[in-house]
């Protein structure tokens, strides 16, 4: 199996993304990256170089370019950057005011580097993005049950004041992929999103 080619994909989200006058577009989260027989590092690289070829479109187009380290249970066909450490070194090796790294505490909330690679990032002027939600335990789907924040384990006011730590003013975001909330009702979902942020966030 060979992996998707990055930059038609890639260059037409960036156009999205301009049209919408958004401000980030995420990188080096989607299977189009991992074929599970592939050697991390050559999975790795492969990222860099699907990077490196759409930053000129993305600095003329004033888009960012978040990397968002995923859990290692994604290593095998989602993505070959799992910690905020690997994001950190790729985003340094990189070396562009229009590449830096998301912090989502569904992938990184286990990492007990975190606090030390967050800050690493601050200094770097490179924390682009946060997401919060929470990891249930036990969890019945590796990608479609997440929780509400304060259903799970994360520490999620330690990770914000770290985060909040760095200067970081951006946008709290709330992501949670769950089959079970989705079949709910959205605007009760909504409402209880809004109450969790408030009460663990």
């Amino acid at each position: 199996m060979n992996p998707r080619p990055v930059l038609p994909s890639s260059l037409g989200v960036l156009a999205t993304l301009v049209f919408l006058a958004a401000a980030n577009l995420l990188a080096a989260d989607e299977p189009l990256f991992r074929d599970p027989s592939q050697p991390l590092e050559e999975s790795r690289k492969q990222i860099y170089d699907g990077i490196s070829s759409i930053l000129p479109e993305a600095e003329a187009a004033g888009v960012r370019l978040a990397i968002e380290p995923l859990h290692p249970m994604y290593a095998d066909t989602r993505s070959a950057i799992n910690t905020i450490a690997q994001a950190n070194d790729l985003a340094e090796i990189i070396k562009s005011p229009y590449v830096g790294v998301a912090v989502d505490v569904y992938h990184l909330w286990w990492d007990p580097d975190l606090e030390k690679e967050i800050g690493r990032t601050g200094k770097n002027d490179a924390l682009l993005a946060f997401h919060v939600c929470d990891w249930k335990s036990p969890t019945t789907d590796i990608l479609y049950d997440r929780g509400l924040m304060g259903e799970g384990c994360i520490p999620l006011r330690k990770i914000r004041s770290w985060v909040e730590a760095t200067g970081f003013n951006g946008f709290i975001e709330v992501e949670i992929f769950s089959n079970n909330y989705w079949k709910q009702d959205q605007s009760v979902f909504l409402q209880n999103i809004i109450s969790a942020y408030k009460l663990y966030v």
